[in-house]
């Protein structure tokens, strides 16, 4: 028969022991399958710590590379609505200028219109002499007023002021009479034995010639309406002095 041979049994041996000279040696056996077991425990464990701050270390660096770049796309968004507001406050800029321009020409505009209107206004109102030379002159206060001017030959009978011929008609006591609305509520009226020089409808400025004096018509009778009542036109030639 053969011998059966028996498997030895590993232990391991942990022995502490001190420098002191009495001091005592303490043996532990631990038998191989727990040294190893202890062994790759420890492995583990020192894997799992050297894993856990490899993955820390991961973590953080792809949180500080996403912050870098929250930072750089905050700095770019940043940079392109410094641009936009840039750009808006120059068409701000520029509107504004406009809109002066705009207000300048308007200003000027109202201006120029209140001016031209004063202007028309003035040229509108009878305030002038009805003759183009020297003469004498009666007033007649009572009634309808009047005043009767004897000029010399030659002289002609003119508008006083800017308007439009309403009416051309024939005076029993002058021969003829030009009647002239200034558009204000004035209207002037010219009698004269001569013959009208303007029809209906014409358009006069101060100064327009409406009968020529001659040795047969040297009178002129002259009257004024405001607004459809006889006035005293020495009340507004007064004016113009």
């Amino acid at each position: 028969m053969k011998e059966r041979k028996h498997k030895r049994k590993l232990n391991h041996v942990l022995i502490l022991t001190s420098d002191a000279a009495d001091a005592n040696v303490k043996q532990f056996r631990i038998r191989a399958w727990l040294a190893e077991v202890i062994v790759i425990m420890l492995c583990i464990l020192i894997g799992g710590v050297i894993g856990y701050f490899i993955y820390e270390g991961q973590l953080w660096e792809n949180a500080g590379r996403r912050s870098h770049e929250q930072v750089v796309a905050l700095e770019e968004e940043n940079k392109t609505l410094a641009e936009q507001n840039s750009k808006l406050e120059a068409q701000v800029t520029e509107q504004a200028e406009e809109i002066q321009i705009l207000s300048d020409t308007v200003s000027q505009k109202v201006q120029s219109e209140n001016e031209l209107s004063a202007t028309l206004e003035k040229q509108s109102l009878p305030t002038e002499f009805p003759l183009t030379g020297s003469a004498s002159m009666e007033e007649v206060t009572e009634g309808e007023p009047m005043c009767i001017f004897h000029a010399s030959v030659g002289t002609t009978v003119v508008a006083v002021a800017s308007g439009t011929v309403m009416a051309v008609n024939d005076d029993e006591t002058y021969g003829h009479s030009v009647w002239v609305d200034h558009g204000n509520g004035y209207i002037t009226i010219y009698r004269n034995k001569g013959d009208a020089t303007v029809a209906v409808g014409d358009s006069v400025v101060q100064g327009t010639t409406l009968f020529v004096i001659g040795e047969d018509n040297a009178d002129l009778g002259y009257q004024m309406q405001k607004d459809g009542s006889y006035i005293n036109p020495m009340d507004m030639l007064a004016i113009s002095g």
